[in-house]
């Protein structure tokens, strides 16, 4: 079975920068169509350049926590390409909680950002997979991966919103996958521990004792290349794993077999 997304056209969310931006390259590399998504405009044009102008690329810039934002995405996506075959929900953020505070607002911006965006757009996506399926009896009519994190399954006070807004968007994977089997479309999550990201690249710059303490409670003992989760995310969108849906995929070097609580994840 071939792990091929050439000719497929994909919404990456969350690609400005970091994970995001090397799964919308990833997936452009490999021929696929690609909408980069994110609301970070200056850094979409610094990293897309020119390249978006034709060919296999475009960006969007906007808040898609804004119901209209995301109907405006899948119009533009639609113009650029006529189709959606793939959703990555890759918008994500990480912030502190104090659980003791209960004026700390981090868990209701963490559901919004790393939640409520995911779905509404899943939902829109998922009707427009479903009305361009319309006469076709067999095959796959899309696939949405939703980028998750190992905190959802480990208890560090510190994470507490982080924490309950990817727990709550693996739960979100499952029901969704149930409710869009009938239709064809399969979702599915990739689960990660410590991959390089723009943000733990800036936080290493810092703390460089960090990085030692990741890899030491990581038994592959690195930290993971965006590359290595982009291939994850390809395998998850392509035919490949076609009898794949409603599975939160665990890409963490090994960390939660052994990862105490008090280890970082990020």
């Amino acid at each position: 079975m071939s792990f091929s997304i050439a000719g497929k056209t994909a919404i990456i969310t969350g690609s400005a920068n970091g994970i995001g931006l090397a799964v919308g390259r990833h997936f452009a590399d490999h021929g696929a169509n690609v909408m980069f998504a994110d609301m970070d405009e200056k850094r979409l044009v610094e990293e897309l350049g020119e390249r978006s102008e034709t060919g296999n690329i475009r960006y969007f810039a906007g808040d898609l926590r804004e119901k209209l934002t995301i109907k405006n995405l899948i119009s533009a996506t639609i113009d650029a390409f006529d189709q959606v075959d793939i959703l990555v929900n890759g918008c994500r953020q990480v912030m502190p909680t104090d659980a003791l505070d209960p004026e700390d607002t981090s868990v209701d911006q963490m559901l919004q950002q790393n939640l409520m965006t995911s779905l509404r757009l899943s939902q829109i996506v998922a009707n427009r997979m479903i009305k361009q399926s319309e006469g076709q009896d067999e095959g796959q009519a899309g696939a949405i991966v939703n980028l998750s994190s190992i905190a959802a399954r480990r208890t560090h006070p510190d994470l507490l919103a982080y924490s309950v807004s990817t727990a709550a968007l693996d739960q979100m994977t499952r029901s969704m996958a149930v409710a869009l089997a009938p239709h064809r479309i399969r979702v599915n999550a990739v689960s990660f521990g410590s991959v390089m990201s723009a943000s733990l690249k800036d936080t290493l710059k810092e703390n460089r004792e960090y990085r030692n303490e990741i890899e030491h409670h990581t038994p592959l003992g690195r930290i993971a290349a965006p590359t290595e989760l982009a291939d994850a995310v390809q395998y998850l969108a392509s035919e490949g794993s076609g009898f794949m849906t409603g599975q939160i995929l665990t890409l963490d070097g090994g960390r939660t077999l052994v990862d105490p609580v008090t280890a970082p994840a990020h």
